[in-house]
């Protein structure tokens, strides 16, 4: 039989002064109430309780388990009340992986609005652009660049993850400003160096065609964050996210290259495990990522 089960019984015979009253309150026989205490003292080898036709009163080891078995179940009764409350308003640590350049330039500004409106919500964030496995590395939720090819996880879509073209305007001054991704090629291409292709570019146009185009440059990074600064100091033209660059362009540090094109967009997520049921921080936090990032008009339904 359930030990819980069995500890509240006792607990209930203890209090009410006899089985009679203890299976009344529990809506059970009196058969079923011996029952669990029967289970108990053989489970421990010995008596609780003396119980004669007129009374019944506790052994030695009887009054130590009672007072053992209060304790307990106010815990479990501390801990389902607390589960529930952790359910109905958001209060905790959310854990979250995120690329490096989505997150520190489009996620941290969201993420801050969500700390302000939740005060008893605390967040951890990892950036990272590896493709991380988040039940083994004990993240809750995680943002995805590129297809999903794991069932086991969920998969909210994203807006696409876009990518332009830039360059510093001395750079433009001294090389001129291309009209074509064909013209590319005989330009200062500033490359990711973790990509496999780096020296290709895959591009999208304004009436939907598309264009693979070689490309090279004397200058790689593994970080946008350096190919960034490359650019701003004319080191040729830089392919980075477009929430990396929109503060230069805005200030005339940087210029659009060809603006009514753009790298291939790219496919993003939202993700977390598929059988992990959201709690009132999850969800909070879910919504507002889906409002902001998400398809128009999309929100979670969790």
């Amino acid at each position: 039989m359930d030990k819980l089960a069995g500890m509240a019984m006792f607990v209930r015979v203890v209090e009410s002064g006899s089985f009679t009253a203890a299976a009344t309150l529990s809506d059970v026989s009196p058969t079923m109430v011996a029952k669990h205490i029967r289970t108990i003292e053989q489970r421990l080898g010995a008596r609780l309780l003396h119980r004669t036709t007129r009374r019944q009163q506790l052994t030695e080891v009887g009054r130590l388990y009672f007072e053992r078995c209060k304790v307990v179940l106010a815990e479990v009764a501390l801990a389902e009340s607390s589960a529930t409350e952790l359910q109905s308003s958001p209060r905790g640590q959310v854990r979250l992986v995120a690329p490096v350049s989505f997150g520190s330039q489009s996620l941290v500004p969201v993420l801050a609005e969500y700390l302000a409106r939740h005060p008893e919500v605390s967040v951890e964030l990892t950036l990272d652009n590896r493709v991380c496995d988040l039940v083994d590395e004990g993240y809750e939720l995680g943002i995805h660049i590129g297809d999903i090819d794991d069932v086991g996880l969920v998969a909210r879509p994203l807006k696409p993850y876009r990518r332009i073209l830039a360059a510093a305007p001395d750079y433009l001054a001294r090389h001129g400003m291309p009209t074509h991704p064909d013209e590319l090629g005989e330009h200062a291409c500033l490359g990711l160096s973790y990509w496999r292709r780096h020296d290709l570019w895959h591009l999208s146009g304004p009436d939907g065609e598309t264009c693979d185009v070689p490309v090279k440059g004397r200058f790689n990074s593994n970080q946008g964050s350096a190919l960034r600064i490359a650019a701003l100091h004319g080191a040729g033209i830089v392919l980075q996210p477009e929430a990396s660059l929109v503060e230069d362009l805005d200030a005339g540090r940087l210029v659009r290259v060809l603006p009514g094109w753009s790298y291939r967009p790219t496919p993003m997520y939202l993700i977390y495990a598929q059988d992990r049921r959201p709690t009132a921080k999850l969800r909070s936090v879910i919504d507002l990522l889906m409002e902001r990032f998400g398809p128009e008009g999309e929100v979670s339904r969790n």
